[in-house]
Order: C-alpha cells, then structure tokens, then sequence
C-alpha cells in the first residue's frame, strides 16, 4: 500500500494534459500539494473537469517537485526536449508522453504491465510509447512470453482525437455537411489537419509518408514495439488508417508463433494479463439469435466500450482465432481509449510503480 505523498508537476494542456489531471485524481495518486500545471502561457483552463490555473512554464516552477508529467502540445513532441533537462536539474523524475525520446537507447519505454523493470532510481528520465503502440505490446507480450511471435501484421483504425483537439472540431464540423455528398456536391476541409475529409471515408494517411511509403505513424508502431518487448529483428509491418469517430483506437492483429498455441490457450493467457479484458465468447446479446438468426455470434470490443468506466483504462481483446493458413498463427481484435490508457493513464502508471518501488516519494 502507497503510503508517501509527492509533489508533482505537469507540462502541457490539450487532451492528454485535460486526461493527466483526471487520472491523478480518479486513481488517489498521493500528491502533498496540488498538481503544477504548467503551459506556454498563463491562463486558467477547465482540466479534469475543474477550473485550474496553468502557469506560464519557467525554471523556477520545478523546483521541489518529484514527478513532472509532460503531455506537450496535446501529447505531442518539444515540450520535454525544451524543458526536461531543468526538470532533472531541479531533483524531478521526467515522463514523457511525447514522441521525442522514445527511441533513444539512453532512455527507457516504458509500458508498466510489461516492462516496469526497466526503470530504476539512475532512470531520471522516462519515456511513454505511442498510443497506438501501448494497446498493441500490452495485449502481445504476454501473448509472445508464452510461444514466441514470429511475425506480426498490424492494421489500425484510429479516432481522430490520436492527431488532436483540431481533428475532433474539424470531424464536428464537416458532420454538419454530411449531407453534401449525398447532392455530390465537394465537402469543406481543411488540409491542414486531413489531406481529404474524414467523414464518410476511411484514410490510410496518419502522419507524414516516408520515402519507402510507409507513414511514420505506422514506423513508430514497428519500432516502438521491438523496443518494447526487446526483440529488435522482430517483423513487424503496419498500416495506419484514421476512422471518422471521436475517441478510441481498433487495431486488427495477425501474429505468427515459434511455438503452437491455440485459440483457448491464447484466450487464457490474456484472461490472466494485468491490463487486459478478453470480450470473446458467445454473445449475450438476445438479438443475436432472435433478430440476426445467428446462434453462433461471438460477442467483441469495439471503440463505444471504452465509454464504460470500468473500460477507459484497459486494453481490449476480441475475435481471439486461428490464422489456418501459417503455421502457429493467430488473429486479435484490440481496442484502447486512446488518450487515457494510451497516453495519460500510462505515465500516471509509471508514476505509480515508481512509487511502489521507492524511486519517488
């Protein structure tokens, strides 16, 4: 039991920093003072659903504190390369949800459910995987200690909230011209956030193309994971496609094995892994048989469920079955909210076993 309280500090607003400060809330993080929220400006912001007052960023403000969280632009990367450095100076332990050292062999990636180890008192600065990247490792890890993965085949469908707050008001917008396209008339976009609109279609575009044609979304997904699960030669391939809903990222998995393992073994498994919840099975939806006729419908996760409450912070895995055409093959379903188990949930994660092993506090 956590016993100690800390001074925490907090770097950026937007939706991950609004996501930060309700987790630290709603998990009893022991702070001994209010959490610091600091920004590019000083002005107050409704966070967590309160009112709080964010400090114009300066030196002086980490000063005493154990933890600072960094969520930067709405999780994104600058904030900890300008201000990490005098964080660490001031006595603080850094966790970074941005993007801008995660792959720095010097600073460790940190998923708690998998690799929490990796973290200890020298460990003054942490870095958080990509959200799309921590729902994946956390549903695979357990999976690839049991029968070694060989090979994973990765296709994701991700919520608009992954680019940002700009993305959710432009998707909002372009809703109210939905009817547009039934006229065959062009709807308004604004590429600067889409390079075509998001409503009423499906892209295959999340972050910038490189010259191989991959984007660097779906890299990230490649080499986040190897680091992750320390498998540096793992083949991993990806496809990132941005969906026309709010919150919540669905990733499509197909794993090859070293070792056989089968639908039930794989559903056991992940039954038992610390952040996982297995929705398979038969439905216990009545419609199933009385509407649809379908005696054999499987019940399965899907981005509404992270709504729930006892959901928002889980990872969720369905549509557990066999790939017949390899060898020791399995296919997965996974969903994560993106921003909280995706982001603000896992650095407060990381906060919290520091504490259970006395690095801070």
């Amino acid at each position: 039991m956590i016993c100690v309280t800390v001074r925490a500090g907090l770097v950026g607003v937007g939706p991950v920093g609004d996501r930060i400060v309700s987790c630290v809330r709603e998990r009893n993080f022991p702070l001994s003072e209010p959490l610091r929220v600091m920004a590019t400006s000083a002005r107050t912001e409704m966070l967590g659903g309160e009112q709080i007052q964010v400090q114009e960023t300066r030196a002086e403000l980490f000063e005493g504190l154990d933890v600072v969280f960094f969520a930067g632009r709405e999780g994104a990367k600058g904030a900890s390369v300008q201000w990490a450095q005098t964080a660490i100076e001031c006595g603080a332990y850094c966790i970074d949800n941005g993007s801008d050292f995660r792959l720095d062999p010097t600073v460790p990636l940190v998923v708690p459910e998998i690799n929490m180890d990796a973290v200890t008192e020298d460990t003054r600065l942490i870095a958080s995987p990509n959200c799309s990247t921590i729902q994946l490792v956390v549903a695979l890890a357990p999976l690839h200690r049991a029968a070694g993965i060989k090979r994973v085949v990765i296709s994701s469908y991700q919520s608009v909230s992954g680019w940002g707050q700009a993305a959710v008001e432009e998707m909002e917008r372009q809703l109210s011209e939905w009817d547009k396209s039934l006229r065959g008339e062009p709807i308004d976009f604004d590429p600067g956030v889409f390079a075509r609109p998001i409503i009423l279609d499906c892209l295959p575009h999340i972050e910038r193309f490189l010259a191989d044609g991959y984007t660097k979304e779906e890299m990230k997904m490649v080499h986040e994971t190897r680091k992750i699960l320390g498998e540096p030669d793992m083949p991993i391939t990806a496809t990132a496609v941005r969906v026309p809903i709010p919150l919540g990222h669905s990733e499509s998995v197909n794993l090859e094995f070293e070792q056989p393992i089968t639908r039930e073994e794989a559903i056991q498994i992940l039954a038992q892994a610390p952040g996982v919840v297995v929705m398979d099975g038969p439905t216990e939806d009545p419609a199933a048989v009385e509407s649809r006729n379908d005696p054999q419908e499987l019940r399965y996760p899907t981005a509404a469920d992270i709504y729930e409450d006892q959901y928002k912070d889980m990872v969720l895995v369905g549509r557990i079955r066999q790939d017949n055409t390899i060898r020791n093959g399995l296919n997965l379903w996974i969903v994560a909210d993106n921003l909280r188990k995706g982001a603000a949930t896992n650095v407060v994660q990381i906060a919290e076993g520091m504490l259970e092993r006395g690095i801070i506090g």
